[in-house]
């Protein structure tokens, strides 16, 4: 299947630069571009682009409100959301993976490992510069210091608590069935429950709430 991409950036050359390595692979379309969030917005409502690469920092509407705006304007599958900042600290990172961003890669990575950042979001899974996750982390010890226990992880089973920690320390399906020793397809739907149970939209939000509620603390 080809993966349709939205191109969201205000510097047109960064535009003209992600569209040529993008349109040269046979499983990538680059379906549009946009130079404003609120441009991103409309285009991601027409194309219906299965990634939406957003820059942070653009005139007008920024891109986290974007991110949030495109997410939330989806009655079915929302388009994954690839975050592009210049800053590997940036104030606004943390605010679009809580709204939803699938993941997060600096402008100056080689524009191969952009193209695998793509393939990576679209297949449903995230992706953090590295850079961009040790900022992440250390904002959410911050965060969860001196925090109460979260009252919406009351609801979940012991397991499912483990499941979560799991996930939170990046672990695959596969990954977690071999730490809980159970079959994959049993960790899969462990997942799943822990998801729906917490009212998340996908493992980034999952990570978000482990670190945020203190049951997963750097350095685990």
């Amino acid at each position: 299947m080809t993966t349709r991409v939205l191109i969201a950036d205000d510097q047109a050359m960064v535009r003209e630069s992600f569209h040529v390595a993008l349109s040269a692979q046979p499983d990538l379309e680059v379906v549009g571009e946009a130079g404003t969030g609120a441009g991103a917005l409309a285009l991601a409502g027409r194309l219906a682009p299965d990634v939406v690469l957003m820059d942070i920092r653009m005139p007008g509407m920024d891109g986290l409100e974007a991110t949030r705006r495109i997410l939330a304007a989806v009655d079915g599958e929302p388009p994954r959301v690839l975050v592009l900042t210049t800053f590997d600290l940036d104030e606004y990172v943390y605010g679009a993976l809580r709204a939803g961003a699938s993941g997060f890669m600096l402008k100056d990575a080689p524009l191969a490992d952009l193209v695998n950042a793509v393939r990576v979001v679209a297949a449903g899974h995230t992706l953090f510069a590295p850079s961009v996750t040790r900022r992440l982390v250390a904002a959410f010890a911050a965060r969860a210091a001196d925090r109460p226990a979260d009252p919406s992880l009351s609801g979940l089973t012991p397991r499912e608590r483990e499941v979560l920690r799991l996930i939170a320390r990046g672990l695959s399906n596969a990954e977690i069935a071999g730490a809980l020793t159970i079959a994959e397809q049993t960790a899969k739907s462990h997942v799943s429950r822990v998801l729906t149970k917490l009212g998340l939209r996908d493992r980034a939000q999952a990570v978000v709430l482990a670190y945020e509620s203190g049951l997963v603390a750097p350095g685990e």
